[in-house]
């Protein structure tokens, strides 16, 4: 599959295979396949994105603070920030971040299941759109089915599946080509 890749596509495994490895993770997530696309500057995907406001940094931020998790722990009473509050005045500051080793991991990492399901997915919306290679806008679509922490982020800034294709149809004049 890789090979019908476009160059900046391969590019956004690399930067999420570097962000992985960057983060200390064990796997490659979709989060990190995200991260991708945003750090390819002018890449259809990237570009896409930024159209809809949303930024390397926002993403970031939002999955540093698990987008979705204070949300979901507040409709059980909980307060996270209460809840940091208390860990860091007993165990001192930070005391909730996740430790990260500083060994270097070099070589392969592998992909989370989300992850492979994304690409699988981008290659299904190349093939719908009549393209004959994956680009970064056909990953920012497969980012865009499963439920993960990407697809999450996205919808919190308003970024879903039907409003994307139809960025992708008009990107080069797509509209026109086909229907649907």
């Amino acid at each position: 599959m890789f090979e019908r890749f476009t160059d900046p596509a391969r590019q956004v495994v690399v930067i999420a295979q570097e962000q992985a490895r960057e983060r200390g993770a064990a796997r490659i997530g979709p989060e990190h396949l995200l991260l991708g696309v945003l750090r390819c500057p002018g890449s259809p995907g990237e570009t896409l994105l930024r159209g809809a406001g949303v930024g390397t940094a926002e993403v970031e931020s939002a999955l540093a603070t698990g987008t979705g998790t204070a949300e979901a722990l507040a409709t059980l009473g909980i307060d996270l920030d209460e809840v940091r509050r208390a860990a860091e005045e007993s165990f001192g500051p930070g005391a909730l971040e996740r430790r990260r080793s500083r060994r270097w991991f070099a070589g392969h990492i592998p992909f989370e299941k989300a992850s492979k399901k994304s690409l699988e997915l981008a290659l299904r919306e190349a093939v719908r759109l009549g393209d004959r290679h994956i680009g970064t806008e056909h990953v920012l679509l497969g980012l865009l089915h499963p439920d993960h922490a990407a697809s999450r982020v996205l919808e919190r800034y308003g970024v879903t599946l039907a409003g994307m294709r139809r960025a992708v149809d008009a990107l080069d004049g797509r509209g026109g080509r086909r229907a649907g």
